[in-house]
């Protein structure tokens, strides 16, 4: 199954509402400021956010009144053509190598799995890859990563559970500019922003690689559970404010129907969505394409 077919089945729930929906629309109404106000209800109950579906509307109406348009499928594609401008609004990451990511967020939302992941599309990109456990705080976390850092066939530096977890990130540094390794995958433990101690523990560690491999492409990527919506707002926020992020890893889209938030979040934060989880198999993330993303939706 190729990347669209993929996104087109874990968007499934997100598409069949919104399609369900503008059909229902466009059966009953011409277009006009009833029909506007439909849209938007429609684009907020996709979890599309206030401020952003009204942008977007905005945009749409504003254009089908200067080209005096009726047709439902030029609508769509104005529609279409919005939302993938919106969601490409934040710019694209330079993911070039010596790479160092460090992968953050709230617990659950699967970010032991998506570093695995990533190891495993790296690799298969020949590139070398290793892996810093430094989630020294959640019994057995290392373990797992080591699992995934096995499977994808990739190096792993890890300590006893509950050593300092920018010790970890100090020897995978120095491990990696020893042996010319191109990508670092840090993986660091869950925490919400009231968690001060494990704040600033992820501080210490972005000190650490700042100042040990400044050479290094460094980039923070977010991982977001899809099935929060809108509430992971909050958490790009958080996180933005104590060491910044740069990017977003999306997961589980399969369980929501209300994918649209991804639209605005990325728009309004100006942060790019860089990967997106399209299953529970290793070789199912991917890097993330809007138009693709905008195409499954319709």
């Amino acid at each position: 199954m190729g990347l669209f077919s993929k996104l087109k089945s874990v968007l499934s729930k997100t598409k069949n509402g919104l399609m369900q929906k503008l059909n229902d629309l466009f059966a009953k109404n011409k277009l006009g400021e009833e029909f506007y106000e439909d849209l938007e209800d429609i684009l907020i109950s996709s979890d599309v956010s206030v401020a952003t579906t009204m942008e977007i509307v905005d945009e749409i109406r504003e254009t089908a009144i200067k080209e005096k348009v009726k047709d439902k499928n030029y609508v769509i594609e104005l529609l279409k053509s919005e939302l993938y401008d919106t969601l490409n609004f934040a710019d694209p990451l330079d993911m070039s190598t010596p790479l160092v990511l460090m992968i953050i967020g709230v617990n659950g939302v699967g970010k032991t799995t998506s570093i695995g992941k990533l190891a495993n599309k790296f690799k298969k990109e020949g590139k070398s890859v290793t892996i810093a456990a430094a989630d020294t705080f959640r019994a057995a976390a290392a373990d797992q990563l080591s699992v995934w850092a096995e499977r994808a066939g990739v190096r792993i530096v890890k300590h006893a559970e509950g050593s300092d977890a920018s010790a970890v990130v100090f020897d995978a540094i120095s491990s990696v500019k020893a042996k010319k390794t191109d990508v670092l995958i840090i993986d660091t433990a869950g925490r919400l922003h009231v968690k001060v101690n494990l704040m600033e523990e992820l501080k210490k560690i972005d000190r650490v690689v700042k100042r040990e491999y400044p050479e290094a492409n460094y980039k923070k990527l977010i991982v977001l559970d899809a099935t929060t919506g809108q509430n992971s707002s909050n958490q790009v926020q958080a996180f933005s404010k104590e060491v910044g992020v740069d990017g977003i890893i999306l997961t589980k889209l399969d369980g929501t129907a209300k994918g649209g938030f991804i639209i605005s979040l990325s728009y309004e934060l100006e942060v790019p969505v860089v990967y997106v989880g399209v299953g529970e198999q290793v070789d199912d993330i991917e890097d993330f394409n809007a138009k693709e993303f905008i195409e499954a939706l319709f």
